[in-house]
């Protein structure tokens, strides 16, 4: 069969546009297809622009507790509007940029909404197009449960919130996974009334129990109202929203967030055909995805026991491994330390959370951390755990001072 090109890509998001780059430096031919912006989920409608928003919010919370810090400011003030302008923004340059590196690397960039044929052929413009390879990384979407639908006006969506351009008075908040923390988290530092409503025991049930825990009070501290344990049997939509609880309970507030996970829409799978990112029903991570990508094109695997998940926001909540809870009573050691033993969280104003080290026979199997820098703290134990450096080998490092970092180093002492 003559090929067309060594590579076609359906889904121009992390998965697909890593793929797309790493095949291009080993000189393949690539085609990519994407029907809707390059960057997929992750730039236009999920982790940079809520994180752009989220930095607007932060910095917003801080001038308000800037005479603890011996400045005096007067007036500051929320302009929502330009809020979401910068992050407009942000994404506009950041697309504009991977388009330009796609571009010169030689990726074919076809925007077109395109249809898999069979393992090597793809139709988009009703044209065919005949690859050696075949890639699929469409991504997922929104989830929905009946009762809950989006209206686009008052019940919002992951993609909706974006788009808002004034704040309401109020939001509930269905869902406390990822996205309803931070969207928690950002409403509430510009004032917003929130509320958020988890159907299991304890917020953030995806994490360690005592982040769960800690996450819960912090909320509290903000006065964030918050049900747990309780489910949503339907939404009604208006000028103030209705939440009807299954306990009776009913809620009320301008706007709705139902932040219940994401799926992938069915379709048939096809023997042949590499399916990467949310579309493959793993991880539903950004950079899992690329890490997935990078594995097929270049062949340097990685461990998936070892992905960090993070949560952003004041402080930052990251973990990678095994969680207290799933390990077997007794048959593990942990050791934590307070953020606020540490003399740069009290620099910092900053001195709210904990970074707690699990391991198992000598071995470091898991770390929980609810801290400013949080993000990059947990790479540290990462590195150190995949490479299966012990916890006495890493005590032999030097830490920095005044760091976070020493806090990793102080926490070993423990275990």
């Amino acid at each position: 069969m003559n090929y067309q090109y060594d590579l076609c890509i359906v889904g121009g998001g992390p998965a697909g546009y890593t793929a797309a780059l790493h095949a291009r430096r080993k000189g393949l031919s690539v085609v990519l297809f994407e029907r809707a912006e390059i960057g997929g989920v992750c730039l236009n409608r999920g982790c940079i622009p809520t994180k752009a928003i989220m930095h607007s919010a932060e910095i917003y919370e801080e001038i308000k507790s800037a005479d603890n810090l011996g400045i005096s400011v007067q007036g500051a003030d929320i302009n929502f509007s330009a809020v979401i302008e910068r992050k407009n923004q942000v994404v506009e340059k950041l697309r504009k940029g991977l388009a330009l590196s796609l571009k010169n690397s030689g990726v074919v960039v076809i925007n077109a909404e395109a249809k898999v044929k069979d393992k090597n052929t793809i139709i988009a413009n009703n044209e065919e197009y005949v690859c050696a390879k075949l890639i699929v990384a469409t991504g997922s979407e929104p989830r929905t449960f009946k009762g809950m639908e989006f209206d686009h006006k008052n019940i919002l969506n992951s993609d909706d919130i974006l788009n808002m351009t004034d704040l309401p008075k109020s939001i509930a908040i269905v869902g406390s996974g990822a996205i309803g923390v931070e969207w928690a988290r950002i409403f509430s530092a510009f004032g917003v009334e929130v509320s958020i409503i988890e159907l299991a025991e304890n917020l953030m049930p995806v994490a360690d129990l005592e982040v769960s825990k800690r996450i819960e009070r912090i909320f509290k501290a903000k006065k964030i109202k918050i049900y747990k344990s309780v489910g949503v049997e339907n939404i009604q939509s208006g000028d103030i929203c209705k939440i009807n609880l299954n306990n009776g309970e009913t809620l009320e507030a301008e706007k709705v967030l139902v932040a219940v996970g994401r799926r992938v829409p069915e379709f048939n799978k096809i023997d042949g055909v590499e399916y990467i990112g949310d579309v493959c029903s793993e991880i539903q991570l950004a950079h899992y995805a690329s890490k997935q990508a990078i594995e097929i094109i270049d062949g340097i695997k990685f461990d998936k026991t070892m992905v960090p998940s993070v949560v952003y926001g004041n402080p930052e909540i990251a973990w990678f491994g095994k969680r207290e809870q799933d390990l077997e009573d007794g048959n593990y050691q942990k050791s934590n330390i307070l953020v606020s033993a540490l003399g740069k969280s009290h620099c910092d104003n900053a001195t709210e959370g904990f970074m707690k080290i699990l391991s198992q026979n000598g071995k470091i199997v898991g770390a929980h951390i609810v801290s400013k820098e949080a993000s990059a703290l947990i790479q540290q134990i990462i590195i150190a755990a995949q490479n299966n450096i012990s916890a006495d080998k890493l005590k032999e490092v030097c830490f920095a001072h005044p760091t976070y970092s020493e806090g990793i180093f102080e926490t070993l002492f423990g275990l």
